[in-house]
């Protein structure tokens, strides 16, 4: 397949295919395989034989890496017991056999409601498996920039990787917007708002606040690109010292960002502080134009 279509438009085996060397996936508990969700079928739902999850192993233009694809039109990418359990599974796999980085590729409104106490369960192993992986010296990446873009668990898994890459396309939060407006109320977030929704959860929000290491062009060749230069920046710290300095210092980093942006209710507002001219021109911008008009405005990412 093409390398240049878009990332937001191709499914889960489409972005794996695309994003690695040809002929280099291999498959680990695919759909022949059967395994499905035993909770599903009690509820008479249709089920997926991946489970609407693609785990698997390749090559990386040569690196070896580990790879997960969220099947976002299953259940809106959901976790639940078999789903969690593969990436908990291949994650598990790259603390053994050490490959280059494992690469997460996120669509998903978060747990599956179907099966909520298993997909919640299934939400804190791959929180404390990507923790372990990252800890063995293997760098998780999580890749947004989907339809669904990564909410609930799994925008806490995202946040848990060792960095983040966006397109402008892909959104990244905790609660969605639906879930904000139906707690707090429409005055607190109006989830019919999308550009509001973008401004607060979207790419650019998230370079700028320095929660994503790059912004990415919606193409799968130009997501490969981020993630080998993303993987050649990062740099472990060699002991504990050096992880508990920077522990500290993003410490220190929220505290400011709180203090600076605190009393901010759009992403407009926060631009406008970050000293970004024109900030209400940033939307309407593509990811070129973008990062130039924000050089020295973004917040360091790590």
């Amino acid at each position: 397949m093409s390398t240049a279509r878009s990332f937001y438009e191709a499914d889960a085996r489409e972005r794996i295919a695309g994003l690695l060397d040809p002929g280099t996936f291999v498959e680990f508990l695919g759909p022949r395989r059967r395994i499905t969700s035993p909770h599903l079928a009690q509820l008479d739902q249709p089920g997926e034989f991946d489970d609407g999850i693609v785990v698997g192993e390749g090559m990386l233009q040569g690196r070896r890496v580990l790879i997960a694809a969220q099947q976002g039109q299953f259940m809106g990418g959901g976790v639940g017991e078999v789903h969690g359990a593969k990436l908990v599974g291949l994650l598990e796999r790259a603390q053994r056999v050490g490959p280059a980085a494992v690469l997460l590729l996120l669509d998903t409104g978060g747990v599956r409601l179907h099966e909520a106490n298993a997909g919640l369960i299934a939400i804190s192993e791959i929180m404390r498996a990507t923790l372990a992986t990252r800890a063995a010296g293997v760098p998780v990446l999580a890749l947004i920039g989907s339809g669904n873009g990564a909410f609930g668990g799994m925008g806490i898994v995202a946040r848990c990787c060792s960095a983040v890459l966006m397109s402008e396309e892909g959104r990244l939060s905790l609660s969605g917007p639906e879930v904000i407006e139906t707690v707090r109320g429409v005055e607190e977030f109006d989830a019919r708002d999308r550009a509001l929704v973008w401004r607060v959860t979207g790419g650019k929000h998230r370079v700028l606040l320095g929660e994503a290491a790059q912004l990415v062009a919606d193409r799968i060749d130009a997501f490969a690109q981020a993630t080998l230069e993303v993987l050649d920046r990062l740099r472990p710290a060699d002991d504990d010292a050096q992880l508990l300095q920077a522990l500290e210092g993003e410490h220190a980093r929220l505290a400011r960002r709180i203090e600076a942006f605190g009393d901010c209710r759009d992403g407009l507002q926060v631009w406008e502080a970050l000293g970004v001219a024109q900030p209400q021109a940033l939307p309407l911008l593509d990811t070129a134009a973008f990062l130039e008009a924000t050089r020295g405005r973004r917040m360091p990412w790590y």
